[in-house]
């Protein structure tokens, strides 16, 4: 099937923007968007693995955050971005299988990975004494590994059931990408135990994680309330509340994505909110990450001061 499907002409993506003049100005945005986000995960990740304070388990769970946003935009907007200029909005049947997977499997690890880093937040607050056994070097290998593990697997189980689907009429993708609820729409074959598939891989990838975020989160208020410090209650508050904004706009698209009843979905809402977490979450994560951390922004007006002195020299 999937030779025979393979030989067909792929499909046409109808994209979000038009060429009128208001598409395009928000099509610059989304490309300004695209290179602050670009810009800012490969600034992290550098800053993360040139800086000796920063090698710690937060931070390089931060790093594999940053890979994974860098991966999702750069696997989205660029292809997005050449059909929109050349007016040619063919996708190949492989291209977006493809890309169907790498989607699948980056938005899965991210969300496992936000769980898991709850999980790394709750120990550093209410058990700091056991952090370094608790978090030591191979749990953080082992999270990580996990999460990348998990997500793949999600990627090539979604990418395999619908690319094997067969499609026999239309070819017009209404989406900028190849997303598996979209691309059912278009499969002339009953898709109910694909739907049901596709609704237990994100139960199970995104309120599992979700659901170790709470269960972390209420055991932390608990210690935060048992603090008689006020400075050690906002030291907690603030090391939180980073981790929190990026679990908000993450959870907050991606549940509105895969968990609404199919009867309440439709094209212009759902693109809108791909753009959402493809694009602007990608962008925000390293901006809330750096901007509230003093760590991350010493290491950076370090290294902006080494490239001063070694221009100077």
């Amino acid at each position: 099937m999937w030779f025979n499907q393979s030989s067909i002409d792929g499909f046409i993506l109808l994209g979000i923007f038009s060429h009128s003049q208001t598409d395009l100005v928000l099509f610059s945005v989304v490309m300004i968007v695209f290179t602050v986000a670009l810009c800012g995960n490969v600034l992290l990740i550098f800053l993360i693995y040139i800086d000796s304070r920063l090698h710690t388990p937060m931070y390089f769970f931060l790093s594999q955050l940053s890979l994974m946003d860098l991966m999702l935009v750069c696997n989205i907007v660029p292809k997005m971005a050449v059909n929109f200029l050349s007016s040619r909005k063919s996708i190949s049947f492989v291209g977006c299988g493809i890309q169907i997977g790498f989607f699948v499997s980056l938005v899965g690890s991210e969300g496992l990975l936000l769980g898991l880093m709850a999980y790394d937040r709750y120990v550093a607050i209410s058990r700091p004494l056991h952090y370094p056994i608790l978090v030591s070097q191979k749990v953080c290998l082992q999270i990580a590994g996990s999460s990348w593990a998990f997500g793949i697997l999600d990627g090539v189980i979604q990418m395999v059931a619908a690319m094997s689907l067969p499609y026999c009429g239309s070819r017009k993708l209404d989406h900028f990408f190849c997303e598996v609820p979209a691309l059912l729409k278009l499969a002339c074959a009953d898709t109910s135990l694909f739907d049901t598939l596709l609704f237990s891989c994100c139960v199970f990838m995104l309120l599992l994680p979700f659901s170790i975020i709470v269960a972390s989160y209420a055991r932390i208020l608990g210690t935060v309330l048992r603090m008689r410090s006020a400075q050690a209650q906002k030291k907690a508050l603030t090391t939180c509340s980073s981790h929190l904004m990026a679990v908000s706009l993450f959870y907050g698209a991606a549940m509105f994505i895969y968990l609404r009843p199919t009867r309440y979905r439709t094209p212009s809402h759902d693109k809108v909110v791909s753009i959402f977490y493809t694009v602007l979450t990608p962008m925000l994560n390293p901006l809330i990450y750096s901007l509230r951390n003093r760590e991350v922004m010493g290491a950076l007006k370090k290294g902006l001061e080494s490239c001063r002195v070694g221009s100077q020299r």
